[in-house]
């Protein structure tokens, strides 16, 4: 994740339905005391970000909310990567050496398909792919899993939000019960979060940052939650967030990101946040239980 500077303006809602709030929770679920842990690109402590591999890790260790990023092709698929760039997570500078700067919009589907995005983790994970969205909710929903879903640098994008929800719609994932519980749709942008809230009021939303508590009542209409880096953190922030009511009816939710220590997990979970995002689940559920 990387901040951006938006502005943000007040927009009228097209509606309003109700969700159930992220429950703090044990290991991703809800019915415990402490915040909800959020595998960040999944288990990317522990398997290449972003991919099948590390949905399946973080299932592994019991938990049940997944982080990812949204991208979309020169063809217009969307996949699942974080960087603008293919060359960090995956070996597009071996197979395409002349395509530089080996730009995600820059390539079509089935050349990225071709990409092994696993071997620069470790060598176990040769071979792994970079996945489609569709190809990521199906292994989510297999798991029985939730997805904290980011639209990743949405203005390189046009339409991407529509194309988005159209795609989660598809697969099964706009009905009630995933609306209520396991779907929220985050970024750094906060016009993109606006058009997710106006496009279907019954999907959770969420914008990456910090905004100045006075900004807070316009963020309110179309955000339930503020998600900012946890070095930026306070209790009196997270108590300001929980002051205002989302476009659902309920207080702001605030998840931090990205805590990958106990001593750091138990500091921010004293702060009251109801999610803390890391790449090592694991280590920061054992901390807050």
């Amino acid at each position: 994740m990387h901040v951006r500077a938006v502005a943000v303006t007040t927009t009228a809602l097209l509606g309003v339905a109700l969700t159930a709030p992220l429950s703090h929770a044990r290991a991703g679920e809800a019915g415990d005391d402490g915040p909800t842990v959020v595998a960040h690109r999944g288990a990317s402590g522990y398997a290449p970000e972003n991919t099948l591999a590390a949905v399946d890790r973080a299932a592994e260790l019991g938990i049940r909310w997944v982080e990812n990023d949204v991208q979309r092709t020169r063809d217009g698929e969307l996949v699942v990567l974080h960087d603008e760039s293919l060359a960090r997570t995956t070996d597009v500078e071996e197979v395409f050496p002349d395509r530089s700067p080996w730009k995600v919009k820059d390539f079509t589907a089935a050349e990225i398909a071709r990409l092994d995005a696993g071997s620069w983790f470790g060598s176990e994970y040769a071979g792994a792919r970079v996945p489609t969205l569709e190809q990521y909710v199906h292994r989510v929903e297999h798991n029985h899993q939730k997805l904290l879903l980011e639209l990743k640098s949405p203005g390189l994008y046009p339409g991407i939000e529509q194309q988005t929800l159209k795609v989660l719609a598809n697969e099964g994932w706009l009905d009630r019960r995933h609306v209520a519980g396991r779907l929220v749709v985050q970024s750094f942008d906060a016009d993109s979060i606006r058009t997710v809230h106006d496009l279907k009021p019954a999907v959770k939303t969420g914008f990456l940052g910090t905004p100045a508590v006075s900004e807070l009542p316009a963020y309110a209409e179309f955000a339930d939650q503020i998600n900012p880096s946890y070095g930026s953190l306070s209790m009196s922030y997270v108590s300001a967030v929980h002051a205002f009511t989302g476009p659902h009816g309920r207080p702001l939710e605030v998840l931090t990101w990205t805590v990958n220590d106990a001593d750091t997990a138990r500091r921010v979970a004293g702060y009251d946040v109801d999610g803390i995002i890391t790449n090592k689940p694991d280590v920061v559920r054992d901390a807050v239980d």
